[in-house]
């Protein structure tokens, strides 16, 4: 029973970390290093028509409210993964999502579970993890992990109210928030993504210089410093890529996301409960309460 519950709790963490990163978590970058072509990323003053162009990037997405969204991130050695599906944002972000472990300490982790890909789906209140069928059998026949927003606060502090935040607010113009609000933005030209043609803007977000107080605080309990953002906006105003690239405790990271088929069907159906377990039960049954310390028994941290 004991390896039973260990292995219960250590997915139910490895599933938090993984499942950040299909949602679009930031990163820091503390290295300064040259990047984007050879181009220093220093203090870039943003041109009013580089902000002009990026607010109607903004509004023209959170205005689409759906989209498919295919991305791949990895992370060191802990993590690479690529997620495929689609999501909207108009009461709370919606949707399903396939995830893929392709290689990492948490692929390594799925594969001994019976599995490497994992559905996921988005309600208002709470997100599901669809485990395997080995899983299945060590959790009662149950097959999916539910984790409750509100809860995410108490499972890992700090982290954990971050984690809460980002599940919440996966829109696509996210990373063009950020991007405004770091006060130093590129044009950097005109390039075709996938067929179509696109404008591509870069930047180089440090927390320390931006002016929004609850922003510079959540990117700070992220561990967040500097991180360097891309995106392609197409003719009618829509985010058609992001590149997101920085340094964690777990390595470099790097996520690319490509969007497509605005306004697309959302699908996110709660699963049977007869079928869920929650998160936290799963951390009690191996002995760990909201807020301790879930790292252990994990061998990656959350």
């Amino acid at each position: 029973m004991k390896g039973t519950t260990v292995c219960r709790g250590t997915v139910a963490i490895a599933v938090v970390a993984a499942l950040t990163g299909a949602a679009g978590c930031t990163s820091s970058d503390a290295s300064g290093d040259t990047d984007r072509g050879g181009r220093a990323s220093g203090k870039v003053t943003t041109h009013p028509a580089v902000v002009t162009a990026l607010r109607a990037a903004e509004s023209s997405t959170d205005r689409a409210d759906s989209a498919r969204v295919r991305s791949t991130t990895t992370m060191g050695s802990a993590l690479s993964m690529t997620a495929d599906g689609v999501l909207g944002w108009r009461d709370g972000t919606t949707g399903t999502v396939t995830i893929t472990y392709t290689s990492g300490t948490t692929a390594d982790l799925m594969r001994r579970l019976g599995t490497t890909s994992m559905e996921a789906r988005y309600l208002p209140d709470a997100y599901y993890a669809r485990m395997g069928e080995k899983f299945a059998e060590r959790a009662g026949g149950r097959h999916w992990i539910r984790y409750r927003y509100a809860d995410l606060a108490d499972l890992g502090g700090a982290s954990g109210a971050d984690l809460r935040n980002q599940m919440r607010a996966t829109t696509p113009n996210q990373s063009v928030k950020l991007l405004l609000a770091s006060g130093g933005v590129e044009k950097v030209g005109v390039e075709t993504v996938r067929g179509e043609r696109t404008t591509h803007y870069a930047g180089t977000v440090r927390v320390a210089d931006l002016a929004s107080t609850a922003l510079r605080k959540q990117l700070a309990q992220a561990g967040v410093s500097t991180e360097t953002v891309d995106i392609w906006v197409n003719g009618r105003d829509l985010l058609v890529k992001k590149v997101e690239k920085g340094t964690t405790s777990a390595g470099r990271y790097t996520q690319t996301a490509y969007y497509g088929d605005y306004g697309a069907k959302v699908s996110a159906a709660e699963p049977p409960a007869s079928d869920t377990e929650d998160v936290k039960d799963l951390l009690r049954n191996q002995g760990l309460t909201p807020g301790g310390d879930t790292s252990a028994g994990s061998g990656s941290s959350s």
